[in-house]
């Protein structure tokens, strides 16, 4: 249409009339400036990008920016044992400061709506779970129990998880048992799942009866039953929250089933009779500080 040309002269004076309505009072300007620089501190400059340049190699920059944090948080747990003793502060700080920069750049906002991203089996890396001072003691967990691999593996046609928890007793090389707890969930929103505790067992039984007087002790640990808020997916981290405060990064891991099928029934036997071997020994004998 002919009416609608409007001359660059105008547009000139609007865009000077704008400006002068986004800038503070002349006085203020004089008085807030940075001591770094004669820019008040109103001032904050950004950066207009046009939408051709924006779409233009991005997605290589986040995959570049993802794949690098999370160099930096498996350099970071290297070697802290998950923190489940406990940590410095200031390694607790460059962990979770990591955690939260991953957070923000999540690839899969909406996970649950996604449950191919969260299926399978994953392997614990670090938690804000600790046991410490008597809880440890009480359980063992100082001179005769090693705590080995975590493990999860996530059923999402059953809306089932299963969390393993592997130990070992000290000079006991053969022996080898886990605690597993068995629970399910429901989809509470985009990020979040309601998880409800259904059962846990101990295996071999003479580890239970080492576990037995403090179990309750052991299961308030690990009991997973609240929600949980899924912070962080992509195809092979994943992070999480849940409503006790705690944090999870895992990392995805080889179906367990098919790597226990690996070793067959030799394994399965050669524990077996090392388990039958050790019921024969009293209990005092393996660990003293437990009356049999």
């Amino acid at each position: 249409m002919a009416g609608c040309h409007v001359s660059p002269v105008i547009f000139r004076t609007m865009d000077i009339m704008k400006l002068q309505r986004l800038a503070p009072p002349e006085n203020l300007s004089r008085m807030n400036t940075s001591r770094f620089g004669g820019r008040p501190l109103w001032f904050k400059p950004f950066t207009v990008v046009k939408v051709g340049e924006q779409s233009f190699g991005s997605g290589l920059v986040m995959d570049d920016t993802l794949a690098e944090k999370k160099r930096e948080l498996y350099q970071a747990v290297e070697g802290i044992n998950r923190g489940i003793f406990g940590l410095p502060s200031a390694k607790k700080f460059e962990i979770e400061s990591l955690v939260q920069q991953l957070e923000y750049i999540n690839p899969t906002p909406d996970p649950t709506l996604r449950l191919d991203k969260v299926a399978g089996c994953w392997r614990l890396v670090y938690s804000t779970i600790s046991i410490l001072g008597s809880k440890r003691t009480k359980l063992g967990l100082r001179d005769f129990i090693s705590l080995d691999e975590f493990f999860q593996t996530i059923d999402i046609a059953k809306s089932k998880a299963v969390n393993v928890i592997e130990f070992s007793a000290k000079g006991l090389s053969l022996l080898s048992g886990q605690l597993s707890i068995e629970a399910s969930f429901k989809i509470a929103s985009a990020t979040r799942v309601d998880i409800n505790f259904e059962s846990s067992t101990i295996t071999p039984d003479q580890l239970m009866n080492v576990f037995r007087k403090n179990y309750n002790l052991l299961l308030g640990i690990f009991n997973p039953e609240g929600w949980l808020e899924i912070t962080y997916v992509d195809d092979n981290m994943r992070i999480g929250r849940d409503d006790k405060g705690n944090i999870f990064v895992l990392e995805r891991f080889e179906d367990r089933t098919s790597t226990q099928a690996g070793g067959g029934s030799l394994y399965q036997a050669a524990n077996q009779a090392v388990n039958q071997s050790i019921n024969q020994i009293p209990l005092h004998f393996l660990f003293p500080t437990v009356k049999g």
